[in-house]
């Protein structure tokens, strides 16, 4: 029997999904905060946290308690007549919850570091606060965003605990990379779990250093910028 590279598609797919909509998530979430005063700023903020402190089985305890078939989202699902729980679609949400907190994290400093003295200029003139995020800020903030997309896209890549609770490991369908190592170990088949342990690495260190290679181009052109 051949080497089944579904886990490889399988987890490159959910990655890019989960990066996709952490990235919006983040950005959303990070931009509200920044901008926010209320009493209750810190309380959200640990919240929108949580994921990242969080032991990922009990990330995937509660994505159960809100996906599975007597959870609020999973019985209106049941109603119309489909259900997320051990679907590829699972995999991406628990992906996306444990993801979200390190994009929400690195664009919400980004956002603060971004020079408010430019923007109420901006808005001495007349620009309106959307033109002012997507002309300034959002441009501003930049590298940061790209630093935090990478961290989630590594970060989904590695997931395992959530997925494998509401995922599940079904072979050709949710059974990523991190799932294919731990139930190929436990099995016994040690040379299969450790081809996946080396291309889960090469992968994870590419992403690193082009991490590092972004950050580096950026503080350098900066440099520049402010030389000249």
């Amino acid at each position: 029997m051949g080497f089944d590279l579904s886990p490889l598609w399988i987890s490159t797919k959910t990655a890019f999904a989960a990066t996709i909509f952490a990235f919006f998530l983040g950005i959303i979430a990070a931009q509200w905060i920044a901008n926010y005063q209320g009493r209750l700023k810190g309380l959200i903020d640990g919240i929108l946290n949580l994921p990242l402190v969080l032991p990922p089985t009990v990330v995937g305890f509660f994505l159960l308690l809100l996906l599975g078939k007597n959870g609020p989202i999973g019985r209106l699902l049941l109603h119309l007549g489909t259900t997320i729980i051990f679907s590829w679609y699972a995999a991406v949400i628990a992906a996306t919850t444990v993801a979200f907190p390190l994009m929400y994290k690195t664009a919400r400093a980004a956002f603060e570091q971004v020079d408010g003295n430019v923007l109420n200029a901006a808005r001495t003139l007349g620009v309106s606060e959307w033109r002012i995020f997507w002309r300034i800020t959002l441009p501003m903030a930049w590298p940061g965003i790209a630093a935090g997309t990478i961290l989630s896209f590594a970060r989904a890549l590695g997931e395992f605990g959530a997925t494998l609770m509401v995922a599940g490991n079904i072979p050709g369908r949710t059974q990523t990379m991190p799932v294919a190592i731990f139930f190929a170990a436990e099995g016994g088949d040690m040379g299969r779990a450790l081809t996946w342990v080396l291309l889960i690495v090469t992968i994870s260190l590419i992403v690193i250093l082009l991490m590092n290679y972004w950050l580096d181009h950026q503080r350098k052109f900066i440099s520049g910028t402010g030389g000249r």
